[in-house]
């Protein structure tokens, strides 16, 4: 079976933008909150870190445990990891996801500044200065058959986009407006040339987007 290049659970605001303004280490979606964006899948059971483990099922649940499911390796930006551009100061940054990140395969950061890969439990970040056609086949070969994921942020879902490397896509649009910040699209009309189109509403007015190739 062809291995497929993926984005899961990619979300963004109603006026299409996937992270807000002012993007920092502090802030790392900008002016908005991560909650803002992403509180349909933190509150789902599959997400749920509470003690006991708590969170909501249905449609929003299914689609967040399907956030692992074959795949063996993700490629993201450098913004991403970190929100900051030029050399690293240092290598004492480690992201955000603490010393267990939710990735659990290679991980390849694209950056024009590499360093040494980083293990962190399960996962071990790649940080490469390629295209996105060669970081693909990087990747794809070190997915030992499984699918690649496009993990974000916006700036390297588009140029995947741009480069027609993505097969196929699930965008959760959240009722919010952003006005400002890095844009992913207009609307779904963006893609409905390359892809076939489908969607379902979630709780809280969350509507799921689903793309694959034509």
């Amino acid at each position: 079976m062809a291995q497929l290049t993926r984005v899961r659970q990619f979300s963004v605001s109603s006026d299409g933008f996937g992270t807000g303004e002012g993007q920092s280490r502090e802030r790392p979606f900008g002016h908005l909150e991560p909650s803002d964006l992403h509180q349909w899948v933190m509150e789902t059971s599959s997400w749920s870190h509470s003690d006991p483990p708590g969170g909501t099922m249905g449609l929003d649940d299914l689609i967040a445990r399907s956030f692992p499911l074959g795949i063996g390796a993700e490629i993201m930006g450098r913004n991403k990891f970190a929100s900051a551009g030029g050399p690293w100061p240092d290598d004492a940054w480690t992201g955000w996801w603490g010393d267990e990140p939710p990735f659990h395969t290679p991980v390849f950061v694209l950056t024009h500044h590499t360093r040494e890969p980083l293990t962190l439990g399960e996962t071990t970040f790649y940080f490469i200065n390629e295209t996105p056609e060669s970081a693909l086949k990087t990747a794809q070969a070190a997915a030992n058959g499984r699918d690649v994921r496009i993990g974000g942020g916006v700036a390297t879902v588009r140029s995947f986009l741009d480069a027609d490397l993505i097969d196929t896509l699930h965008i959760a649009v959240v009722p919010i407006c952003a006005e400002r910040g890095e844009r992913l699209w207009n609307g779904p009309e963006d893609l409905e040339d390359r892809y076939q189109h489908e969607t379902i509403t979630g709780s809280n007015g969350i509507v799921h987007h689903f793309f694959w190739r034509k």
